[in-house]
């Protein structure tokens, strides 16, 4: 496997074990004022990436199919939808900020956040792993600059997501060293997704607008159900909503710039 390749699988990992290593720097928990921004920044980094990284090239795969090149787009956004629909039916659901509460959190509280927090990085590595086997096989439309680009973006956004795992689980009283273990953890599915997803590629390719699509689907889902309402509730909400306008043009910018 090309050595781009493997780095661009392990950055978004990287981004959840430098999260996760912020339960070495807090005495306690984040504030709710870094957490409005970290959230905020978070949610406009994945769709900034999920428009100009994903849904965008999946609509130039079809070009040659004119007016009709949305059908694959939009199918294959319907069923990303769908498939976090059922993963939230069939798992626990809780929002991160309600996992985020010291050490009043119960230990299920924090089991059930990591692994929603694990299952929703699935399809961010599946994203990683589909953009990066188009541009293995030689897509013109996905470049190596450009793949590197939507890892990076998800690495922006998994820099919370590691935190929001790590440090309540030490605020119940477990060690530091076995919360930055726990966080690290809920990120390792990633780059193996990734892996999974590149080692069917001769299937993946093909069907390439449909899971690059699904994958936008996948992130669009957490944003709206998951990121959006934590950074709106409460005080410091215009902190969240600065913060993503802030990730969404960065975003943006380094796609374009880069990709």
């Amino acid at each position: 496997m090309d050595i781009k390749v493997i780095q661009g699988l392990l950055i978004p990992f990287l981004g959840t074990t430098l999260g996760a290593a912020c339960v070495f720097l807090m005495k306690k928990q984040l504030s709710l004022r870094v957490q409005r921004i970290l959230t905020g920044f978070a949610a406009g980094v994945m769709v900034a990436a999920s428009i100009w990284s994903l849904i965008i090239p999946a609509l130039e795969q079809e070009v040659d199919k004119g007016r009709m090149a949305f059908l694959p787009v939009v199918t294959g956004f319907w069923m990303g939808i769908i498939f976090l629909l059922l993963i939230d039916k069939l798992t626990p659901h809780l929002h991160a900020n309600n996992a985020v509460e010291g050490p009043k959190s119960s230990l299920s509280r924090t089991a059930k956040m990591i692994l929603a927090v694990t299952i929703h990085n699935i399809p961010e590595g599946m994203a990683v792993g589909v953009v990066f086997a188009g541009w293995m096989n030689g897509n013109e439309k996905i470049s190596a600059a450009g793949a590197l680009v939507l890892a990076i973006g998800i690495a922006i956004q998994n820099f919370p997501e590691g935190a929001i795992v790590s440090m309540p689980f030490c605020a119940e009283g477990n060690s530091k060293p076995r919360a930055f273990l726990y966080g690290v953890l809920s990120g390792a599915v990633e780059p193996v997704a990734g892996i999974i997803t590149i080692a069917l590629s001769s299937l993946i390719v093909p069907a390439l607008p449909y899971m690059l699509s699904f994958a936008a689907a996948a992130m669009f889902y957490v944003v709206v159900e998951e990121l959006i309402p934590e950074l709106s509730e409460g005080e410091h909400s215009d902190l969240g909503t600065i913060f993503f306008a802030v990730g969404f043009t960065l975003m943006m910018t380094l796609d374009v710039a880069l990709g």
